[in-house]
C-alpha cells in the first residue's frame, strides 16, 4: 500500500539555481508513493533513479502525482528542454538527487522527465542533510514511479559492483532484487564488464528489465546489444513488450564522435529481420542515454557533450552545469547522426595516432568499476552511521 510523505523542506526551491525556479508564484502538490518489501537486502543494491510526472500526455496513472496551479490558470513557460523531447525525441534526465530538490517541481515545469542517481549522489544526500530520518526510520525503499513520459518512469535498484566480475553472483543478485522489489518498473543495473556480458544475457531471459551501465567503447557495446537481442530471443516469451532495457554510455571519458558512432550502431542493431522478428512479439529498443554530459575543462563549450548527441530514442542525462546551460543556450536540433563522416574520421585517426579503443575503454571500465564500488561501499557505511544515529537495528 502506498503512503503519503510529506516534504520536509517548506521551500524546496530555496536552494535550486534561478533558471530552474518557476517564474511564477505557484502552490504546488506532491505526493510520493513508498512501498516496503519484506526481505529486502540493502547490501545488495542502491536505488538510482527516480522518474516523476511532467505536462506531458499520459497513457496510464501515475503514483507520484504533482499538481501545479495558481488558481488562476497560469501556463508554464516552455523551455528547449520540452522542445527536447517533443521535436527531436530525446529524453531529458536530471543527474542528480537530493532531499532539498525531492518534488523537483521546477525541473519539472523545466522540462525534466527522470531525476538519475548514483551511490556517490545518493550518500552525500543521505550524510548531508537530516530531512530522510523520518523515512529512514521506516526503512522503506521507493518504488512504483511511473512516468507521464512512454518510456521513463523507472527506479534502477543496482547490483553490488564487488559482483562485477562475476557472471554467476551477477545473476542470482539480479534475481534476487527484482524477486525482492516485485515492482513492474524497476531497472536492475548492472555493469557492461565482460564477466557480466553473459549475466545480462540471462537475466533479460529471464523477463527481467536491464539498466546497463559502465559503457565506454563501441566494442563493449554491440557486446551488450547482442546480450539483450540473444536474452529476448532465449526467453521463450511470446510477449516481449514488458521486457525492457537501457544502455549508459559514458561521453566526457571517452569522445563525442565514438558517440555519434555508437548511435550508428544502435540504429543498425535494431533493425533488420533479426529485429522485425522480435518486434512482431513486442519487443522495444534498447534505449541508449548518455552519461557523464558535464564539462570538465572550463575552456570547452558548457554544452560540449549534450548538443552533438540529440536523436531520436536516446536520454541525455545532465546535471546542475549541464542542464543550466543547456536551458539557457542549447540549440534544439538533430545532430547525433548529422556528422557521421566527421565522426568516422576522427574515429579512424585516432587509431592511426596509436590510440587503441579497445584498451582505453577496458581501463575506463576497470577505473569505473573500482569508483563504483568505493561509492557503493562509501554509501553503505553512511548509511549503518545513520542507522547508529537514529539507534536503529544494523543494516
Amino acid at each position: 500500500m502506498a503512503t503519503i510523505s510529506k516534504l520536509s523542506n517548506p521551500n524546496p526551491t530555496a536552494s535550486l539555481p534561478s533558471s530552474l525556479k518557476p517564474k511564477s508564484s505557484i502552490t504546488h502538490k506532491c505526493f510520493l508513493g513508498f512501498q516496503a518489501k519484506p526481505g529486502f537486502n540493502s547490501k545488495l543494491a542502491s536505488c538510482s533513479c527516480i522518474s516523476f510526472t511532467s505536462n506531458h500526455p499520459s497513457k496510464g496513472p501515475s503514483v507520484v502525482r504533482c499538481s501545479v496551479g495558481d488558481g488562476n490558470g497560469t501556463t508554464v513557460k516552455r523551455t528547449t528542454l520540452h522542445d527536447l523531447y517533443e521535436k527531436e525525441g530525446q529524453s531529458p534526465w536530471y543527474d542528480n538527487l537530493c532531499r532539498r530538490v525531492t518534488d523537483l517541481l521546477p525541473l519539472i515545469e523545466n522540462g525534466v522527465s527522470v531525476t538519475s542517481s548514483n551511490p556517490a549522489i545518493f550518500e552525500k544526500a543521505i550524510s548531508s542533510s537530516n530531512a530522510y530520518n523520518d523515512q529512514f526510520r521506516t526503512f522503506k525503499m521507493p518504488t512504483n514511479f511511473l512516468s507521464q513520459y512512454g518510456g521513463d518512469g523507472y527506479v534502477s535498484v543496482e547490483v553490488s559492483p564487488r559482483l562485477a566480475e562475476d557472471t554467476e553472483m551477477t545473476i542470482e543478485a539480479a534475481k534476487l532484487l527484482h524477486k525482492a522489489v516485485d515492482r513492474p518498473n524497476v531497472y536492475i543495473k548492472i555493469p557492461a564488464t565482460a564477466p557480466c556480458i553473459p549475466s545480462i544475457k540471462d537475466v533479460i531471459a529471464k523477463g527481467i528489465r536491464v539498466n546497463v551501465t559502465l559503457i565506454f567503447s563501441l566494442a563493449r557495446y554491440e557486446a551488450v546489444i547482442d546480450a539483450c537481442l540473444d536474452g529476448l530471443e532465449a526467453s521463450g516469451l511470446s510477449d516481449l513488450s514488458r521486457v525492457t532495457s537501457v544502455t549508459f554510455f559514458f561521453v566526457s571519458r571517452a569522445a563525442v564522435a565514438q558517440a555519434a558512432l555508437a548511435y550508428q550502431l544502435y540504429q543498425k542493431k535494431f533493425s533488420g529481420p533479426r529485429w522485425e522478428a522480435l518486434v512482431k512479439m513486442g519487443a522495444k529498443k534498447q534505449r541508449l542515454l548518455w552519461a557523464s554530459t558535464s564539462v570538465k575543462n572550463p575552456a570547452y563549450p558548457d554544452t560540449l557533450y549534450v548538443d552533438p548527441l540529440i536523436g531520436p530514442d536516446t536520454v541525455s542525462t545532465m546535471p546542475d552545469q549541464a542542464l543550466q546551460a543547456f536551458i539557457d543556450h542549447g540549440t534544439v536540433s538533430r545532430t547525433v547522426d548529422a556528422k557521421v563522416s566527421e565522426a568516422e574520421g576522427i574515429y579512424s585517426t585516432l587509431e592511426k595516432l596509436g590510440i587503441d579503443w579497445a584498451y582505453v575503454g577496458s581501463q575506463l571500465d576497470e577505473e569505473g568499476v573500482e569508483s563504483f564500488k568505493k561509492s557503493f561501499d562509501s554509501l553503505l557505511d553512511t548509511l549503518q552511521e545513520k542507522a547508529n544515529s537514529l539507534k536503529l537495528v544494523s543494516m
